[in-house]
């Protein structure tokens, strides 16, 4: 095999990277890795966002990994825990030693001739420096951490208070007693608002259109009787496996019978908001789970509406003025500060130049196989949430699988394993995913393609994607494992040489 600096490269030291950092101790801890993070810290998302009330919008023994117990009392974690969760494992494991932090990945070439990756990324300092890796590995999240989505609000020019972006939020801002205005409908404004609306004067969630909501527990009383009636990772894997499957239900539910779950949604709003619910602000015109389900933890938000703390107004901007927003209604809404938490903005690969023997790969070329490698690009592997759970279920399953991989390739002392497609094999392209989403709407150019058949799909089914890594074999006949040409030459200029010796 080819001699490099590494074996494994792992792109983002976030809950992806530290997930497969801890697969490769458990499966294979005789190859080395090295992880490349761009920021000064561990955590990625968790360390980027600093917003007020910052929380997972999952609960955290999904979110949390499959090895290693969530233990704080609260299931739906703020931003300090999770990132105390993940600091934790990565000094209990031994995982950051490797980390390189402060390094921006630039660009990752593969040599067909050596069969390994050069990856090139530039320090905090402005130095570039080189790294060689057999397998590279991309944790690196899938949005953009430098430009968030501009949605073009017209006029916001002319506001003469602070407009802020929540992936952007600046340290030191004071809020308190004054009139803010949270452009958005997602998670992050549903965070928002209740968490701004304590100390702040007024809070307004203003929105185009309404999200479903449905108030849920910070804690899980399940989880603490299993603590009490279990040792503590068989209570853990008992509440993952019970969210897992309740998710699992109320999706399913949800595209069999959407009209059931809107009215059960609905009857759940009405008995949290009384007198505050407006169908107006909380009737969507799509379906559940059309777009993410917003999760709103002990109901703060509905707590914070009915004390008058908060607000939520569907309407249109119509533009600005030094000290608020004018809507197309005709009414106005008073503001010192706007928040626009509008959305995220998607990329690939962390917008890292991949190529292959120097021509760039071009991604939607390629099929997804088996939801975490390519149609025939070899030895990458890759993180791609799921967009109905926890980003972490698939991640740890991500890693397993390109852990087995890794190790299948050394046992048949292959240097490359590549999931091969010929162009005339290749299966007919389906969209990716049935979400209508803005911000994974704007993203679909720039998908790699999708069928509707196993292995070469993004499925969005955890339950499924478990049996597949499960029943089929590593080696299932397109995954395709050879030696690269430089060490097949080698061998054989090594062979004849001992044939001549004797």
């Amino acid at each position: 095999m080819t001699q490099t600096d590494t074996d494994i490269c792992i792109i983002g030291a976030g809950i992806s990277g530290i997930s497969m950092a801890a697969h490769i101790g458990m499966i294979c801890p005789e190859r080395s890795y090295t992880i490349l993070e761009r920021r000064e810290q561990i955590g990625g998302t968790w360390d980027l966002f600093r917003y007020p009330g910052v929380r997972s919008d999952s609960d955290m023994h999904t979110l949390g990994f499959n090895f290693e117990p969530w233990r704080h009392e609260n299931a739906i974690a703020d931003g300090t825990n999770i990132l105390e969760y993940l600091n934790r494992i990565a000094d209990e494991r031994g995982i950051r030693e490797y980390i390189r932090f402060g390094q921006e990945v630039l660009s990752a070439d593969w040599d067909s001739q050596r069969a390994c990756w050069t990856i090139t990324a530039r320090g905090s300092d402005g130095r570039e420096s080189v790294t060689t890796a057999r397998w590279l590995y991309f944790a690196s999240g899938y949005y953009d951490y430098d430009n968030p989505y501009d949605a073009q609000i017209a006029g916001i020019e002319n506001f003469g208070g602070e407009v802020v972006h929540p992936q952007f939020w600046p340290e030191n801002l004071d809020y308190a007693g004054k009139d803010v205005v949270v452009i958005g409908s997602g998670a992050t404004a549903v965070t928002l608002v209740p968490a701004m609306a304590e100390s702040a004067k007024s809070v307004t969630m203003l929105q185009r259109t309404p999200t479903w909501m449905g108030a849920g527990p910070r804690q899980d009383i399940w989880s603490q009787r299993f603590l009490r009636w279990f040792p503590e990772t068989f209570a853990y894997r008992l509440t993952r496996w019970k969210n897992i499957a309740l998710r699992a239900y109320f999706f399913g539910l949800s595209r069999r019978n959407p009209g059931k779950v809107a009215d059960m949604l609905r009857g759940r709003l009405k008995d949290e908001l009384g007198s505050k619910y407006d169908p107006k602000h909380f009737e969507p015109p799509y379906n559940p789970w059309q777009q993410r389900l917003c999760l709103v933890p002990d109901g703060d938000l509905f707590e914070a509406m009915k004390a008058g703390k908060a607000s939520i107004v569907t309407d249109r901007i119509a533009g600005f003025d030094e000290s608020g927003i004018k809507l197309e209604s005709g009414d106005r809404l008073s503001a010192d500060i706007v928040i626009t938490a509008t959305g995220l903005k998607l990329v690939l690969a962390g917008k890292v130049e991949v190529s292959l023997d120097g021509e760039p790969v071009e991604w939607t070329d390629h099929f997804f196989y088996r939801g975490t490698m390519f149609s025939n690009l070899p030895n990458l592997s890759f993180v791609f949430g799921y967009l109905n759970a926890s980003w972490t279920l698939r991640a740890d399953s991500n890693a397993r699988y390109a852990c087995e991989v890794i190790s299948e390739m050394y046992r048949r002392g292959a240097d490359v394993a590549v999931p091969e497609l010929l162009p005339e094999d290749e299966p007919e392209p389906v969209e990716p995913w049935d979400y209508t989403s803005g911000y994974l709407n704007r993203a679909k150019d720039l998908m790699p393609k999708v069928a509707a058949e196993r292995p070469w799909t993004l499925a969005h089914d955890y339950l499924a994607d478990r049996r597949d890594f499960v029943q089929r074999p590593v080696a299932d006949g397109v995954l395709r494992f050879r030696e690269a040409p430089a060490v097949s030459r080698e061998s054989d200029v090594n062979e004849h040489e001992k044939i001549a010796a004797e």
